[in-house]
């Protein structure tokens, strides 16, 4: 029929037609529209007829049918762009149209960087041939208390070494420092360092000759410690930064400790002397005193540390030459040794420096009648003779030096300066009284040759340290044929790099490593075997290969690339970091015998805090994953965990610690929002007493049964495991030895310790305390590595709210094992061991810790009762509030809860007027108040528990939190015989009751 050549809308739907038949056709068919029926079926046989026979003709190109999907319309990509050019089709839809098709290229500005090297008094081919010789390079962490003063001496040493752009007058005016190795905008900011940043200086002692300094400058805040540990690990020797108006704080007392447990050499570097004179006012003779007790109080300090007594080589006194002084704002240093220099250059010939300098310390007056030095001042009226001589020829030329440059009319400072032979331009006389006073200090007592000396004969040499650093940081056997290689700092030897830091590139997409070379000689291109932490010879998993980039030398704000770099020097290595989280062992890859591992970083301190966070578009979880692992790598005691419930928790040191880590996360390394929960801590679990009665779980088989009990770790012994002071690598006799006078341990407990929780060096003790007459040992020993195993897994996770198990030993008392090995698998052991563990630390009285800060405040005297008001309120209380000496400030010292800190800071600036400042650290665990499974507490929300119910208040919140039950289920520990034992013992009380 006609009509089934048209569709609905009237198109010609029928067989193709050609041209002149189809214009006939059409005005046929609108000629006759109105004809019968009978003539328009005949019309359209016949044109079936004809496609027909089009279909049965395929060679015509012209008659073919082609479908609307064959047809071709434009040319392929292939014949457009030819055959060897990769071309992709994408779906019209498969990008958000919020995606631009090309995105713009995202620079992400989170640090000040020079875009071109700065100039320098040296040249680079100078630094290369000192980098060479590591008998001149000295390898220094530049550490102290916050606001101490170390960026702005690093500031210093950079003046005297680049050249630098100056700053205007109203920068001057406003007082805005250089801040040199603040490289970050955040830390600009907040005018504090948050990263460790290495500067390397080639710099001059007063002799004239070059040395190569590595310095690295640390954070002073006491929540990024973990960049302290960084910096102690590649460094040789300690520039200890202790502000003279502030003296020694919590930091300080740390750093202390810290570089005696490295075995580094500490110098003393008093800085701001300048607060002597111009804040406190402190008269000559006072100053003295002041500097002299901070002297004495580090001394101190240093022989609580070492059991009593300083040991020789570690004794500060400005005589011997490690002590030096500075006002880095004022741009001066000097030693004893350097001052004493200056007065020879000025008095000419016959003048003997050095034996000078031992006579400007101390009890000693100088006879000005008879010019001789004696322990006894001269005669009354002898004028200024009677003071010291530190007083007389050091701080009294300072101080007058201070008074004209701020009181007097400038051709007075003129005069002055020219009596000293120095001579500035007629302009530096009209400037501000601060940089006039820069230009006069730095004129008149030179440059940091004194500080440079200081350090180069009191910190060993590159060469002579490493030595040290394999003996105490390698974990591999001490006849190695690398070892050799690495004592000897041989840059013939096989390739050794320890890494203790990694830094992000300017995209934050990767990092860069920085290593200390041990031996051998590394060159762009080298392939390197990376080892990781994990890594034994034994099991190889956690190493790869990787292949040099780039070799730098890292100065803060620009990078100085090198062709090659010996042993003994601190360098940024490019294109290694795929593998590395925190530490690494890089070694020549060509090298075929084993290598062990550089030990991981040791901190002082714990993450103790964590917050849970999500992204706030739950697709952009991958996104956030890859980010915190990222933050993993540039933070070394951040750690991540994935909760059952799923929820990412993560761990920091602190409130400060969190908030720059989440900053960082946001912005350079996730750039997804990211919702974080309020912050908590980390609890423990513990027992308080034995385990009431034996436990014992079986198997699931019903093949094997083990019989434990739980009971408290001697007290102080959890501590020194986890400093590693004792190890279960060492041998039987010296473990042996160590435990029974230390902790009077008999000999059978000694051979029965098996293991330590949850990890190698974990605070808890698993001891085999069978009898072998009741137990099989062969058979025990055969499923010991499967038991060990058990109780980390215990011991990792509580049963409380999941939290890890602290300060409990662990007792097997008795086991029955299957003889046959196909029934004791770890499958049946492991779980089982868990199990009992569990069960024998829930009938041991079981209790939770929590973390406790150690604060440090400063404070006037009038806000001390403030701030007892605000400690009290938060379970905290004072154990000292002592006055600075010279100063008006009180310092309190304090323990309080982490749990309580949260909004401590803020609380406490608000209750004294913004006048106290406080520094809070982990310090030690504390057992919560209260029993965690006393179920007769009812807590009732938006009311603060009692204290005796706190402990039942936090595991309950903390299970909550978790996605558990409110309360621990027995059942899920004891097996069926042990319910009934359970039972029966609860009958046998009722009756004696």
């Amino acid at each position: 029929m006609a009509d089934d050549l048209y569709d609905e809308f009237g198109n010609y739907i029928g067989p193709a037609l050609e041209d002149s038949e189809e214009e006939e056709d059409e005005q046929h068919l609108q000629h006759d529209f109105g004809d019968d029926e009978g003539a328009d079926d005949e019309d359209a046989r016949h044109r079936d007829v004809d496609a027909m026979q089009e279909d049965e003709d395929p060679g015509d190109g012209g008659m073919a049918v082609v479908l609307h999907e064959d047809k071709k319309y434009y040319p392929s990509a292939e014949e457009i762009y030819g055959p060897e050019v990769e071309t992709l089709v994408m779906e019209e839809d498969a990008q958000p149209l919020e995606v631009p098709i090309v995105a713009p290229v995202k620079v992400k500005k989170f640090e000040t960087l020079e875009a071109e090297p700065l100039r320098t008094h040296y040249s680079n081919e100078f630094l290369a041939t000192l980098m060479a010789n590591p008998e001149l390079v000295r390898n220094v962490a530049v550490v102290g208390h916050l606001h101490h003063g170390k960026t702005t001496i690093m500031d210093m040493f950079v003046e005297q070494t680049h050249e630098l752009k100056k700053l205007t007058a109203a920068q001057e005016a406003a007082g805005k420092q250089l801040r040199f190795t603040d490289t970050r905008l955040d830390e600009q900011a907040r005018a504090m360092s948050i990263k460790m940043m290495p500067m390397s200086l080639v710099m001059e002692g007063q002799s004239g000759k070059s040395y190569l300094l590595n310095l690295l400058d640390c954070p002073g805040h006491v929540n990024f410690n973990d960049e302290v540990t960084a910096a102690m690990r590649l460094a040789d020797g300690v520039l200890l930064v202790v502000d003279a108006a502030e003296g020694i704080m919590v930091v300080t007392e740390r750093a202390v400790r810290q570089a005696l447990q490295e075995g580094l050499t500490i110098t003393l570097l008093i800085s701001k002397v300048d607060r002597l004179i111009t804040e406190l006012k402190l008269p000559p003779a006072d100053a003295y005193h002041k500097l002299r007790h901070t002297v004495e109080e580090v001394n101190n300090l240093i022989a609580a540390c070492c059991g009593g007594v300083v040991p020789p080589e570690q004794l500060l006194d400005p005589v011997r030459g490690n002590v030096a002084f500075c006002a880095a704002a004022s741009g001066w240093s000097f030693t004893l040794q350097s001052f004493a220099r200056l007065y020879a250059d000025i008095y000419g010939a016959g003048f003997d420096p050095r034996e000078f300098a031992k006579r400007l310390w101390g009890d000693l007056y100088f006879h000005p009648e008879e010019r001789v030095f004696r322990r006894t001042p001269p005669r009354a009226g002898g004028g200024s003779g009677t003071e010291r001589s530190f007083v007389q020829f050091v701080l009294e030329p300072l101080y007058k030096m201070y008074s004209t440059v701020i009181g007097e009319h400038p051709k007075t400072v003129e005069a002055m300066l020219a009596g000293l032979g120095v001579f500035l331009r007629t302009a530096t006389y009209n400037l501000d009284t601060k940089p006039l006073l820069k230009q006069v200090c730095t004129s008149v007592l030179g440059s940091c040759s004194g500080v440079v000396d200081m350090l180069v004969q009191h910190v060993p040499s590159s060469r002579k340290a490493t030595a040290d650093k394999v003996a105490a940081h390698y974990s591999g056997p001490s006849d190695a044929p690398a070892v050799s290689f690495m004592a000897a700092c041989n840059p013939r030897g096989p390739l050794v790099v320890a890494v203790a830091k990694l830094f992000p590139r300017q995209d934050c997409s990767r990092f860069d490593a920085l290593g200390r070379i041990m031996s051998g000689t590394i060159r762009p291109g080298d392939q390197v075997k990376v080892l990781g932490e994990a890594y034994t010879p034994e099991d190889e998993e956690d190493s790869s290969v990787a292949t040099v980039g780039s070799v730098w030398v890292y100065q803060a704000r620009y990078r100085v690339p090198v062709a090659r770099a010996a042993a003994g020097n601190l360098v940024l290595i490019e294109g290694v970091d795929a593998t590395i989280t925190r530490t690494a062992t890089l070694v020549a890859d060509a090298y075929d015998e084993p290598v062990h591992i550089f030990r991981p970083l040791r901190f002082q301190t714990r993450s103790t805090v964590k917050i849970a966070a999500e992204p706030l578009n739950p697709s952009e979880l991958p996104k956030m994953v890859e980010g915190l692992r990222k933050v993993s790598k540039s933070y070394p005691l951040c750690s991540t965990r994935v909760e059952e419930s799923g929820e990412h928790t993560i761990f920091g040191t602190g409130e400060m610690y969190l908030d720059c880590l989440m900053k960082d996360l946001r912005e350079l390394y996730a750039e997804v929002e990211v919702k974080v929960a309020d912050p908590v801590v980390a609890f423990c679990e513990t027992v308080v007493e034995s385990s009431s009665l034996k436990c014992f779980a079986e198997t699931p088989n019903k093949r094997n049964k083990i019989t434990m009990i739980a009971e408290p770790l001697d007290k102080g012994l959890a501590e020194d495991i986890e400093a590693g002071n004792v190890r279960l690598e060492m041998g039987r006799k010296q473990l042996t030895e160590w435990f029974q006078t230390r902790y009077e341990w008999d000999l059978l407990a000694v051979r029965g310790l098996w293991a330590f929780g949850p990890d190698v060096q974990g605070p808890n003790v698993l001891l085999d305390d069978s009898l072998a007459a009741e137990t099989d040992k062969g058979l025990l020993n055969a499923v010991r590595d499967s038991v060990i195993q058990g109780f980390q897994w215990g011991a990792r996770e509580g049963p409380l709210c999941d939290e890890p198990i602290r300060n409990v030993k662990f007792k097997i008392l008795d086991a029955t094992i299957a003889p046959e090995p196909i029934h004791r698998g770890g499958g049946q052991i492991i779980p089982t061991a868990r199990r009992v563990c569990y069960s024998a630390f829930l009938m041991a009285t079981p209790r939770l810790m929590e973390p406790v800060y150690y604060v440090e405040i400063q404070t006037p005297a009038d806000c001390i009762a403030a701030i007892y008001n605000v400690l009290a309120k938060r379970r905290g209380h004072v154990t000292a509030d002592v006055p600075k000496p010279g100063t008006p400030i009180f310092i309190v010292k304090a323990y309080l809860p982490v749990v309580e800190s949260f909004g401590f800071e803020t609380d406490l600036r608000y209750h004294t007027q913004g006048q106290a400042f406080c520094q809070s650290v982990f310090d030690h665990w504390q057992v919560v108040p209260g029993d965690p499974l006393d179920k007769s507490i009812v807590l009732r929300p938006l009311e603060p528990a009692p204290v005796q119910a706190l402990a039942r208040e936090f595991m309950v919140k903390t299970r909550r939190r978790k996605g558990m039950s409110d309360d621990v289920s027995i059942n899920k520990f004891f097996d069926d015989p042990m319910l009934l034992e359970l039972a029966k013992q609860d009958a046998d009380l009722a009756m004696i009751f």
